[in-house]
């Protein structure tokens, strides 16, 4: 297993299926942090739920069409990036990311998603990375600007919430704006 430095005293590694209940925990202490955000925050909710998420995608990872890791600060899991989707071929990705207020503060999810940027368009050779988040999420909107995307648009009440339609932002850079190791 590869294990990559984001500071001093936190690192970005893969999230795997057999890691279910270290993530699970995890989640449970995330869940009011991120369920307006993450979808499937809201699914994984017993081992078995849990499991299912990290398997769904060890399964898109063997097909080269997503990847999740996790953040570790001194030992705990307190967050995680992902290709949302990843597609070689049309030369585009999606990344995303979460957090529990823990994993908070000291750039850990701007130097994750660094990563992944490296990755997608120095190793894979993608052309363009999208970041989508509700236009209600000032701390993922403030990772788009630090990162150096643009805006495209505005989604508007493009998805529903307990009860209520939320916006949501497309925010994208290409190959040639990214500068490696940035």
């Amino acid at each position: 297993m590869f294990a990559v430095p984001l500071a001093e005293n936190a690192e970005l590694r893969p999230l795997e299926p057999w890691q279910a209940a270290e993530f699970l925990a995890h989640i449970d202490r995330a869940r009011a942090h991120t369920d307006p955000w993450i979808p499937w925050a809201t699914r994984s909710t017993d081992l078995d739920s849990a499991r299912a998420t990290l398997q769904r995608y060890a399964d898109q990872q063997a097909a080269d069409t997503s990847r999740i890791y996790g953040i570790w600060r001194d030992g705990t899991l307190v967050g995680g990036v992902m290709f949302v989707s990843f597609n070689a071929q049309s030369g585009v990705c999606e990344i995303g990311a979460w957090t529990e207020p823990a994993g908070e503060g000291g750039g850990l999810i701007t130097a994750a998603v660094r990563r992944l940027l490296d990755y997608a368009f120095t190793t894979r050779g993608l052309h363009r990375a999208e970041w989508w988040c509700s236009a209600g999420n000032a701390r993922s909107r403030a990772v788009a600007e630090r990162i150096g995307m643009t805006l495209d648009g505005t989604l508007r009440e493009w998805y529903p919430h307990n009860g209520v339609r939320h916006d949501k932002q497309i925010w994208s850079i290409l190959a040639p704006e990214w500068t490696p190791g940035a």
